[in-house]
């Protein structure tokens, strides 16, 4: 970089002398920034400011802004300077001055040791960033030399002060390596040669936290030291004994976060699982907070319990297999695991009574992982000691999962709602992956305790408990194979037993029986104890979700099978949509799940379908064309639109031939001897309606995406049965596109080109397409910055 070098002789130049252009300018823009009302005027200064800080006066005005009779918020400014200047334009100074440099820094943060926290810290962080750009080699022992340069007497500050001053420049040390701009090789000396100051490092740290007349400060001060050193790849086996000291503090409340944190911080770092002895020796420290943690949980001491659990976990989680490996300590780690598992079962309803069984789910996930991991022999031995304690965590879970009362879920927030949801579907995550160590016994162990309480006359379990233990075993069933499963059968016919009286339960039979849905497809003959339950559940607005996207799936999985409740399904569902029951997206499932039977049925029996759903819908559109456009109106066609196409995404009447032989896929094919298609039938008599919708609506982007959305998904589904309006449609794209050029268009344009292209009958009209397409496309590029205005719209 060219321009004035930093001179030794400027540290401390007062701001009378400095340049007009860097002094008085400095302290203008500083007190704008910080004081004018006016956002504009802040702006401005603000960048003012940041071009000032690399600027070459700045190697002078930022001392000058130091002075102690200078406000805090610019002496702050003229450290943050001198910060940027070193670290980003190091080759500014000469290696002659960096001695210099180096003493005056010291002497600037002895003097703020006293002073503002906030520009200290910017200090030390400036001084940090020296101490990296010139060791090991220019300054070994870089860090004892910081250590013993705070330790003597006089330096200008009081003890308290002077040591605080040192642990914050030592807790920034490593924290500025992270995120400089050193090249790599270097960066790596650098970092060796900061893990050997380690030495200089803990053992004042231990002196510190050990000493019982350390004020509070410094013992926090000291914790957040160690957590910024462990960043370092620090070795543990060189920080047990400081890690073990941070344990004895949790008795501490002022301390207890940040002891957490440094311990957490110390056992996570991914070089700790090398240290095992060190580690064995941690885990009986983290079993001797037991009482504490129980004594926490009985308070409802929440902050107490979650930092507790979190060690616990951080041990667990991060080295399981390096402990279950110790099979001497296997005692040990068990212990440990039942810590967790207390964590996991903590009383109270999450979100609102707890907040930490949610931190032990992933434990859960390694430990099962890393057990499997082993030879089969290692492995039988560790499922002897572990599948009881699985089997209980199930128990756990789902209690954790039950609702709490109705009168008190209503007082919930809806922010409280859904991250009970959240932490709801965690739960299923870790019960679906609990499945793969206990297997099926896991799923006759969830029945045969769901039948005890459906058959227990004389003492009737609350909901909760029911729908909890339903909810495992939809957990189970929507994500594992239940095909060969014996309980099923038997929860089927328990399912129509359950006294649904809560929207919740209700919601969960619902999904339980579409996790069902493909078991159904080999087991039709129980359909007709859960499709009744399904309609009826259509009618009911609180259960939309779980009842539109049951029949939907049931529709996907049994629609041969539905042959004789077609008429009723179609029936139903058209009520439902004619009373606006559902919120448009389940409008669009239903449709979805309308096509799927439709297209079991015969062609004739899909044009009659066809014409009884769709015509009230066909009958507003032809109304709506005719209004002048508006808001409302747009709302109402792009919704109609959007059931067409969800409809016609699904209707495919075409036959999958089975597999002749493993890896060869089936092969569609259309039964052309029954005639035209329905989808395309319909298509052909809508077609007019649509075009006059377009003539209207075509420089609107999101209706013409509606109606393109209406023919990709058609064509997608049919493929070659569309060819009957492949000419007619190619021609309406081509206005459309020639008037006003849209992405939707593009895209169906591509779609159509990829399918018919290479069939000589339909070559002319996708021929003429894509030259037209082609034409316009290169039209409007070629209009220079025009064409910006035009990229929005064709998805640029």
């Amino acid at each position: 970089m060219t321009g004035r070098r930093w001179q030794p002789g400027s540290c401390f130049l007062p701001s009378s002398v400095l340049t007009a252009g860097a002094g008085p300018l400095s302290f203008q823009a500083l007190h704008q920034l910080y004081y004018d009302p006016d956002i504009e005027n802040k702006n401005v200064a603000q960048k003012w400011l940041m071009q000032a800080q690399v600027s070459p006066q700045a190697w002078q005005f930022c001392w000058a802004l130091l002075s102690p009779e200078k406000v805090p918020e610019i002496q702050y400014f003229g450290a943050s300077a001198l910060h940027t200047k070193i670290s980003r334009y190091w080759g500014d100074i000469p290696a002659e001055q960096y001695d210099s440099l180096k003493t005056q820094l010291f002497a600037q943060i002895a003097h703020f040791a006293s002073g503002s926290k906030m520009v200290l810290t910017r200090l030390c962080v400036a001084l940090a960033s020296l101490a990296l750009n010139v060791m090991p080699d220019l300054w070994p022992g870089a860090v004892a030399e910081m250590v013993r340069a705070f330790q003597e007497e006089g330096v200008g500050a009081d003890g308290r002060a002077r040591c605080l001053a040192l642990l914050e420049l030592l807790t920034v040390l490593p924290e500025e390596f992270q995120t400089s701009r050193l090249p790599q090789a270097r960066k790596g000396r650098v970092r060796e040669a900061l893990a050997a100051e380690w030495a200089s490092v803990c053992p004042l740290l231990r002196q510190l936290l050990r000493q019982p007349e350390s004020p509070g400060t410094v013992k926090a001060r000291v914790l957040k030291c160690l957590s910024s050193w462990v960043l370092l790849d620090v070795p543990l086996s060189e920080s047990e004994a400081l890690v073990e000291d941070c344990f004895a503090v949790l008795t501490d409340p002022e301390l207890f976060d940040a002891a957490v944190e440094a311990i957490v911080n110390a056992i996570s770092h991914p070089d700790a699982q090398r240290h095992v002895s060190s580690l064995l020796k941690l885990v009986p420290q983290v079993l001797q907070r037991q009482d504490q943690l129980r004594e926490a949980v009985q308070s409802g001491d929440m902050e107490t319990s979650h930092g507790i659990c979190r060690i616990a976990v951080a041990l667990g989680e991060n080295h399981s297999r390096v402990l279950l490996d110790q099979v001497e300590n296997w005692h040990s780690f068990l212990a440990l695991v039942n810590m967790i598992m207390f964590c996991t079962g903590i009383p109270g309803h999450y979100p609102v009574n707890e907040t930490t069984s949610s931190l032990t789910l992933t434990f859960w996930y390694t430990l099962q992982d890393d057990i499997m991991s082993f030879d089969m022999e290692k492995q039988a031995a560790y499922l002897q000691v572990y599948r009881p304690v699985y089997f209980q965590l199930v128990d756990v879970l789902l209690h954790k999962a039950q609702f709490p009362t109705e009168e008190e879920y209503v007082s919930w927030s809806s922010d409280e709602k859904e991250q009970f949801r959240i932490y709801r579907v965690d739960i299923s995550d870790t019960l679906m992956y609990v499945y793969e160590m206990l297997g099926a016994e896991l799923l006759s162990s969830l029945y045969d305790k769901l039948g005890r309480v459906l058959t227990n006359a004389e003492q009737p379990t609350p909901w909760q408990h029911t729908e909890a233990l339903l909810y495992g075993l939809q957990s189970i069933a929507e994500t594992i194979d239940v095909s060969y499963s014996d309980v099923i059968p038997g929860l089927i016919g328990f399912i129509p037993r359950i006294n649904v009286n809560n929207v919740q339960l209700a919601d969960t039979v619902m999904f339980t029986i579409g996790a069902l849905a493909e078991w159904l497809s080999d087991h039709p003959v129980m359909l007709s104890s859960v499709l009744p339950m399904v309609l009826q559940a259509l009618g009911n607005p609180d259960l939309s979700v779980s009842s539109v996207s049951t029949l939907k799936k049931i529709c996907r999985e049994c629609k041969y099978d539905l042959i004789p409740y077609a008429a009723n399904i179609v029936a139903v569902s058209q009520e439902v949509l004619m009373k606006q029951i559902h919120k448009s997206s389940q409008c669009m499932w239903l449709m979805q799940a309308l096509g799927f039977l439709l297209s079991a049925l015969p062609v004739e029996e899909i044009l009659q379908n066809l014409h009884s759903l769709i015509t009230p819908y066909i009958q507003q559109l032809e109304k709506l064309a005719d209004e002048t456009p508006n808001p409302s109106n747009k709302v109402a066609i792009i919704h109609i639109l959007g059931l067409l196409s969800n409809l016609f995404t699904t209707l495919d009447i075409s036959k999958k031939e089975e597999q002749s032989e493993e890896g060869v896929p089936p092969v569609k094919t259309s039964p052309s001897q029954l005639g035209p298609n329905p989808v395309v039938v319909v298509l052909q008599q809508v077609f007019a309606l649509i075009h006059t919708i377009l003539s209207k609506w075509l420089n609107d982007s999101q209706v013409v995406e509606a109606v393109c959305a209406i023919f990709e998904k058609s064509v997608k589904t049919l493929l070659s049965d569309f060819a009957p309006m492949v000419s007619q449609l190619s021609e309406m794209l081509g206005r459309m596109y020639s008037t006003v050029p849209q992405a939707s268009a593009l895209e169906l344009t591509r779609l159509m080109v990829h399918i018919f292209a290479s069939e000589p009958e339909h070559f002319p009209p996708i021929k003429t397409l894509f030259e037209l397409v082609t034409s316009v496309t290169l039209s409007i590029f070629q209009q220079g910055t025009e064409a910006y205005r035009l990229l929005p719209q064709l998805g640029f």
